[in-house]
């Protein structure tokens, strides 16, 4: 789920890169976004959770379990998370890490584990996000036995679109998001030309098939696109909860200009 001091980082960025006239899209959905009426995925149960593998011989390794030299705070400082034991811990209150390599399209692989014991219900329970390109956000959350709206939980495009199921394990265990992501095309003056879209196994259960992005990540709104670079990092959200990931790294895809 965003917050308004990580809006707040993406709209410089924007800035920056001298991206700031708004484009309407239209979602097509009949629910609104964060609708709590909106009907809850089915549970499943995923299969057991595994050690870490090594990754792919193309990919670009953005934590290996030893320290945060691929990543950045929002201020372009380091990143001030905590490195232990093989794993990266948020620090509350320290802000998002960025990464400090730039991604256009994208095969990301991170494994996560939610805090334990559990503390808090709906978006008050172990939030963060994935968010691509700095600003599409899927969204982390501790959906094991947690109600929330449906496009607030573990696996959803945030705001938008949620999960086809929910895989979640139980709080403590280490589980894992394998995604594929497409970035936007926009034409020379700023307008639209193709959505991105995102594909998401959620502890290797598929939760986003192919699925259409409305735009910039926003809460409680109606996402619209910004211009951007064809670039832009990857971010991990600090929202007040001591996640853990591991096991980070990213294949860089080709783009497609004729899917």
């Amino acid at each position: 789920m965003p917050r308004s001091s990580f809006t707040a980082v993406l709209a410089g960025l924007a800035l920056a890169a001298g991206t700031t006239s708004l484009l309407a899209q239209q979602p097509q959905s009949k629910w609104k976004p964060d609708d709590p009426n909106r009907p809850h995925p089915p549970i499943v149960t995923p299969g057991p959770a595994g050690a870490p593998v090594p990754p792919p011989s193309d990919a670009v390794v953005l934590f290996d379990g030893k320290d945060l030299s691929e990543w950045m705070a929002a201020d372009s400082g380091p990143a001030k998370w905590k490195v232990q034991d093989g794993y990266v811990e948020i620090v509350p209150g320290t802000g998002t890490m960025l990464s400090r390599r730039k991604f256009g399209s994208f095969q990301l692989h991170l494994e996560f584990r939610e805090p334990t014991p559990p503390e808090g219900e709906g978006q008050e329970r172990g939030n963060s996000g994935v968010f691509l390109m700095s600003h599409y956000e899927i969204q982390l959350l501790d959906s094991y036995d947690n109600v929330t709206y449906a496009d607030g939980q573990a696996g959803a495009v945030y705001g938008q679109t949620p999960p086809l199921v929910n895989p979640a394990r139980k709080p403590g265990e280490w589980q894992k998001y394998d995604i594929v992501f497409h970035r936007p095309i926009f034409n020379t003056d700023g307008s639209i030309e193709r959505d991105a879209h995102v594909t998401v196994f959620f502890n290797n259960v598929l939760v986003q098939d192919n699925t259409d992005i409305w735009g910039w990540t926003v809460d409680h709104a109606v996402a619209h696109y910004k211009p951007h670079p064809d670039k832009m990092p990857l971010g991990l959200q600090d929202h007040g909860f001591r996640l853990r990931f591991r096991d980070i790294w990213v294949r860089p895809l080709p783009d497609d200009e004729s899917r």
